[in-house]
């Protein structure tokens, strides 16, 4: 089999997030054999389970995940920094190395800039919640981005818990609601309020949502929909009509954005910023970037992907294989996926699973109790368990394909 490619291709992976990993070390093994080399840039040296930063918020410990050592084994080299700026015409990332071992945004002044070149990109920025829309959230809001930020506002809970302070989650999508129900049954003398738009959990079928609504009244969450926040201040949350709701700590789960790197670089983006693919996931305006997870505006037959780590996953493995295919000079397939569940943790002792069609709608089918959180526990580890595997072989999500609506 000849290759189409000189030995020694270069391809660079932008972030480290459930996406950016699992493109990196699947896309080592597929091109093992044709001395390819893969660098992978991101500014912490941990890898960040996004998936369980409510637990961390909660004050619950996780493992310590090195991504040295999810890497160990593959050939990828690790390069701890920022990305901070794309040259498309030259093919090269300008990354401001970051050292120490701290966590997800570094603090300090970074040690000196290196030059990354690339013959293939990989943007794998990823998403972050959204505090610029709305008044004092970005100075008076926690996020659950960092799990430094995350992991002190757990230290500050159990003090606020013992004095019976008030806890304000804004944003009723799943995350908020994971947030809420985490923190209301860690800490049973906080008082949590969840502040939401519309429904909490209104993507769900309706005995899903009815088990979920069960959960925010038996833990004491109080809820309060159809409201708006206007402004975050120390010590209350402002709602549209000027209603001040007390909060001794905001955690904010309201909205998404994305980095602006690719925009910055001239690569062509939507109007959120995401970069947009086509069918392969490749920039549209740059062939030889890919886009993978939540940072990719990628369209299916039903509609658009929304960022989940359940569609991260198989775009990372969709173009770890492109990029194999491409090498050996064989035609990339299109990029199919559907959704399967929305899965989601009411605590450690209850969860509740929504079994979707391709397009996220629910169906009739949901789990709920305790088989429901072994499912959630399942799903919040199987990102690990991928890419331990993926270092050795090829693993396909049987999850990914969505049936005929994906066609």
């Amino acid at each position: 089999m000849t290759t189409t490619q000189p030995r020694g291709h270069r391809v660079v992976v932008v972030g480290a997030g459930y996406s950016g990993m699992l493109a990196a070390v699947r896309t080592a093994h597929r091109t093992r054999r044709l001395g390819t080399r893969i660098t992978l840039v991101n500014p912490s040296p941990r890898f960040t389970e996004r998936l369980r930063m409510h637990q961390v918020a909660a004050g619950q410990r996780l493992a310590d995940h090195r991504i040295a050592d999810l890497l160990a084994g593959t050939g990828v080299e690790f390069v701890q920094g920022r990305a901070v700026a794309i040259d498309p015409r030259a093919r090269r990332v300008t990354v401001e190395r970051t050292g120490g071992g701290g966590d997800a945004e570094p603090a300090g002044a970074p040690e000196d800039v290196t030059v990354v070149p690339y013959d293939t990109l990989v943007y794998a920025l990823g998403s972050s919640a959204d505090t610029t829309r709305v008044d004092g959230a970005a100075d008076h809001a926690v996020t659950l981005d960092d799990p430094r930020t995350a992991h002190a506002a757990g230290t500050r809970l159990a003090a606020l818990a013992a004095a019976g302070g008030r806890v304000t989650v804004s944003g009723g999508g799943l995350t908020g609601v994971e947030a809420a129900t985490e923190l209301a049954e860690s800490h049973p003398g906080l008082r949590v309020t969840l502040l939401s738009r519309g429904v909490p959990g209104a993507m769900m079928g309706t005995r899903a949502r009815a088990h979920l609504d069960r959960a925010l009244a038996r833990l004491g969450v109080t809820v309060r929909a159809g409201v708006e926040v206007t402004k975050v201040l120390p010590g209350t949350v402002e709602l549209a009509g000027g209603e001040r709701v007390p909060s001794d700590l905001t955690l904010w789960t309201a909205g998404v954005r994305v980095s602006g790197l690719a925009a910055r670089a001239g690569i062509e983006t939507d109007g959120r910023g995401l970069v947009v693919v086509d069918d392969r996931l490749r920039s549209v305006s740059h062939p030889e970037v890919y886009a993978v997870g939540d940072a990719a505006a990628v369209r299916q037959a039903w509609g658009q992907v929304h960022g989940t780590c359940q569609s991260g996953l198989p775009t990372a493995q969709h173009v770890a294989d492109a990029i194999a295919r491409t090498l050996r000079g064989r035609a990339v397939k299109r990029f199919r996926f559907g959704y399967f569940h929305q899965p989601v943790s009411l605590g450690r002792r209850d969860a509740v699973i929504q079994f979707t069609y391709a397009d996220d709608t629910p169906r009739r089918a949901y789990l709920r109790g305790r088989w429901a959180v072994r499912y959630k526990a399942a799903v919040s580890a199987s990102p690990l368990v991928t890419y331990r595997l993926s270092r050795r072989m090829n693993v396909t999500s049987v999850l990914s394909r969505g049936g005929r609506t994906t066609r």
